[in-house]
């Protein structure tokens, strides 16, 4: 049997905010079926993760091509590997059976082909949403919970402030400092997502960055005692804003920093006087370094989500053509919550 795969690729390196005529859908002859002696694995895609660092692999250069597997450098032409969810259709893997759910680096299209070596693992969906493996227990929980637990280094009682808190990540971090016993407020981009923060993710406050005119006076309204811990999504003037209004001690865990990356002129520039004298600690990580704390992850989200305590947010566009618009969504802030496609039903 031979399925014709359609999937995503660029059709020129991107350089600047990602725009439609950036991207074809390409389709491509694929037997589903394997030589003889062939460990290989077929999938079929169920969902893909839409994440905004994929803008820096589609560059013509960037300092990440070479820091990380997987950050490396996507061609004009080539599919584009992601995390997501698919079922298993053909399998010389004796680990792996047809209709084996799994999760891993697949790609954004409709069928892919896992190497031996590739990332891919069997889950348990344990009662939730296939949609959850990509995001509140997929990479982005694991950002979440990793970046806040073991590089912020919370204590209870701390103040902190996430930008764009409505985001795949902000807005899992807010909940688990909440739950930890933090005092915590989130920044976003309109009105709707301000509102999500507050009346349904329970932050204690949040603010549309987007009607301030000035960031450090608007931090030192919302954290007058200063704050202990910023989780930072966005890097440029809102790190600049966070850091004057840090506290002696206080820790800077640096995930992403989104609104550099459509602009390569744009740096954030925080006053290094206050990063020494206030001792402050700066740190970029990747989930990838973490996968030692994956266990307690998943035990304690999936005990918060029973529980109710946790509210994930799934924003889900269909079909493989949508995975264009899907990403440059999220450069014009068109996303609440993490954002994902759904290929095809289970």
């Amino acid at each position: 049997m031979e399925v014709s795969n359609r999937f995503i690729t660029i059709k020129n390196h991107v350089d600047g905010a990602p725009k439609e005529s950036d991207f074809e859908i390409k389709a491509a002859a694929l037997p589903l079926t394997l030589q003889p002696g062939s460990t290989d694995i077929i999938v079929k895609t169920l969902y893909v993760s839409i994440d905004p660092y994929q803008l820096n692999r589609m560059k013509t250069a960037s300092s990440s091509h070479g820091t990380s597997s997987y950050s490396v450098a996507v061609n004009p032409g080539e599919a584009i590997d992601a995390y997501g969810v698919a079922k298993v259709v053909v399998s010389g893997n004796p680990h792996f059976e047809k209709d084996d759910l799994v999760v891993g680096i697949f790609s954004w299209g409709e069928y892919c082909v896992v190497k031996p070596g590739g990332m891919i693992r069997k889950f348990d969906p344990m009662g939730f949403p296939l949609s959850y493996q990509v995001g509140v227990l997929g990479f982005s929980g694991l950002t979440a919970y990793a970046g806040f637990f073991e590089v912020c280094k919370p204590k209870k009682g701390d103040k902190v402030f996430v930008s764009t808190a409505s985001g795949s990540v902000g807005h899992l971090v807010g909940q688990y400092a909440k739950l930890f016993g933090c005092y915590v407020v989130g920044s976003a981009g309109s009105k709707e997502k301000v509102a999500v923060l507050k009346e349904k993710l329970g932050f204690d406050n949040a603010f549309n960055y987007k009607e301030e005119t000035d960031l450090k006076a608007t931090l030192k309204r919302y954290f007058p005692d200063g704050i202990d811990i910023y989780f930072d999504n966005v890097g440029a003037e809102m790190q600049e804003a966070a850091v004057a209004n840090m506290n002696v001690f206080g820790r800077v865990a640096v995930c992403g920093i989104i609104s550099e990356y459509i602009n390569g002129g744009r740096r954030a520039a925080p006053e290094m006087l206050d990063i020494v004298y206030k001792r402050i600690k700066m740190q970029g990580f990747l989930a990838a370094d973490h996968f030692d704390v994956h266990g307690d992850f998943v035990s304690t989200t999936c005990d918060h989500l029973r529980t109710g305590k946790i509210h994930p947010l799934d924003d889900i566009s269909t079909g493989v053509e949508s995975i264009p618009s899907a990403f440059i969504g999220l450069f014009r802030g068109h996303n609440i919550g993490k954002k994902m496609v759904q290929i095809a039903e289970e």
